[in-house]
């Protein structure tokens, strides 16, 4: 048994406690409580643009009662920010919204963690000491910044390619016209390759180790496996092809109150796998938040990849892991980490960031192009009102607004960070702690452009690092972060890329507290976003 009880301070025992491994639980919660509230909070920086527009046309407003496009009623929104702040469930309860949509979950903000770093803990502060100290949750970019120009025209021409597949980019008009416009904005985010310049191969992908290798969608995401006797071939329902939603203005304004516009999302009767926009966000739309982490675990045992080299029964020769360091460790822990990682995010989207979603932008850019919006000259940056994509949306939809997957637009919570995002940085962090992250990818596959079948893949000159584990994990989290996000047009880059980090960080301390309720000694190494080894050891 651990003794860690010898060091507590005089008199912390439960009265009336003598068993030595109940004294033993409960020095060590006492013990991993202490230090992580000794975790400095960080200051909680946002982007400025709720002080600076009186009309909050930069802020998070959906579904709170609306007067007008784009305009909240100042009433109503005061109550709504006093309950975010207040965190009272009474407080929620007198907000005035504009139809029958309710706000998703903004008590989760409050909610405490048991495991892990507190989700208040995790800031705008860099804390370089150690792993279990906050990672840093820089503010979004401001409304009138290049940057968020910028962003917004990535959604335009991700909306325009949504049913275009990933195969096709190198080759496709819009995807060369996506690259070449957005190499020309010095504020894009995403990947270059080694001639600093965004291919139409490198649109909409993820910029973390490993992510420009091999086809768009990530291994994990194609292996056929199984739970158990049930198969599961990894074909997903979508949605059919060329309905998008919200290019109407009043539609907008509708679901900008919470109205129920009576439109549904008509699936396809072909399962398929996952090889277009439209494909990612269907799988986003409906899924748990962790489904596609549990998979990939499936799809690794299926894939037979070794266990991380720090696991403890690699030299064993008469025991193997199960409960600890085995398949219900692997499985559990994934579903762990997902509530505290979204729990952790709730708190920056509803009480610090309040970051309006993509639609409020792609509003305010069709009532400044048709001079409806007097008040908003000035309030998004003019490279994406002059944008290509902007124009070749209004050619297809004949408005300015920008083109949703679903009739609903967003789900009805902030978009800073985004909860898919932070999940899928937690949970891929866990796989790289019972997984080894440098095991290659062998034989690797590609949906055909219709994603009826798989296809072999041969690596190009193009691909910057050999396939592993450690790359297609960080693809995931993308695939699913950005299907969540750019592709259905309800998220931006920077949502995803902030939230992966924040997930990872959270992860991280989580897996620091339990590695000391493993009875097994080990020293586990793993390779984060950046690249940059993380050790875990009890």
């Amino acid at each position: 048994m651990p003794k860690a009880i010898k060091s507590m301070p005089p008199g912390c025992n439960p009265p009336g406690v003598r068993d030595p491994r109940a004294l033993d639980c409960f020095s060590l919660r006492f013990t991993r409580a202490t230090k992580q509230a000794q975790v400095a909070i960080p200051s909680h920086k946002d982007n400025g643009d709720e002080r600076k527009y009186e009309t909050k046309i930069g802020t998070y407003t959906k579904c709170v009662l609306q007067d007008a496009p784009g305009l909240v009623n100042a009433a109503a929104y005061k109550l709504f920010r006093d309950a975010t702040l207040s965190g009272s469930f009474d407080d929620f309860e007198k907000v005035p919204l504009g139809g029958t949509r309710t706000l998703n979950g903004p008590e989760g903000a409050y909610a405490l963690a048991m495991e892990g770093t507190d989700g208040w803990q995790f800031g705008s502060d860099p804390s370089p000491k150690n792993q279990e100290t906050a990672v840093i949750v820089p503010p979004p970019p401001a409304l009138a910044s290049e940057a968020y120009g910028t962003e917004l025209t990535e959604l335009y021409w991700c909306s325009l390619l949504r049913d275009t597949p990933f195969t096709s980019y190198a080759t496709d008009s819009t995807a060369m016209a996506a690259a070449e416009e957005l190499n020309g904005m010095s504020a894009y985010m995403g990947p270059k390759d080694g001639s600093g310049k965004v291919t139409p191969d490198l649109l909409f992908r993820g910029g973390y180790l490993g992510e420009t290798s091999g086809p768009y969608i990530s291994q994990l995401f194609l292996v056929p496996t199984n739970m158990g006797a049930q198969q599961i071939s990894q074909r997903v329902t979508t949605y059919a092809a060329g309905l998008d939603y919200m290019t109407d203005l009043a539609l907008w304004e509708a679901v900008q109150n919470g109205k129920d516009t009576g439109l549904t999302d008509q699936t396809d009767p072909t399962p398929r796998y996952l090889h277009d926009g439209r494909g990612l966000a269907a799988y986003t739309h409906v899924d748990e938040l962790f489904q596609a982490y549990f998979t990939a675990y499936l799809a690794m045992e299926t894939l037979k990849i070794p266990t991380n080299p720090g696991n403890p029964y690699k030299k064993s020769k008469t025991q193997n892991g199960f409960g600890t360091f085995g398949p219900p460790d692997f499985a559990a822990t994934l579903a762990q980490v997902a509530k505290i990682a979204l729990n952790a995010v709730w708190y920056q989207k509803w009480v610090v960031h309040l970051r309006h979603r993509p639609e409020s932008g792609g509003g305010i850019v069709h009532l400044v192009k048709t001079h409806q919006g007097s008040s908003l000259g000035g309030s998004v940056n003019k490279n994406v009102l002059d944008s290509t994509a902007v124009q070749q949306s209004f050619n297809r939809y004949g408005s300015y607004l920008l083109s949703q997957a679903f009739p609903e637009g967003s789900p009805a919570h902030p978009a800073y960070p985004t909860g898919h995002g932070t999940v899928g940085g937690a949970c891929i962090t866990v796989l790289k702690f019972f997984y080894d992250g440098d095991a290659p990818i062998n034989q690797p596959m590609m949906p055909s452009p219709d994603g009826t079948s798989l296809v072999p893949y041969s690596p190009s000159s193009s691909d910057a690092v050999p396939m592993t584990i450690n790359g297609e994990l960080n693809k995931l989290a993308h695939n699913i972060s950005f299907g969540h996000g750019i592709h259905a047009g309800i998220h931006w880059r920077t949502d995803s890329d902030a939230s992966m980090l924040l997930g990872e960080a959270i992860a991280i301390s989580v897996l620091q507290d339990l590695a000391k309720t493993y009875r097994e000694k080990f020293e586990v190494t793993i390779t984060k976003l950046d690249g940059n080894p993380a050790v875990i050891k009890n």
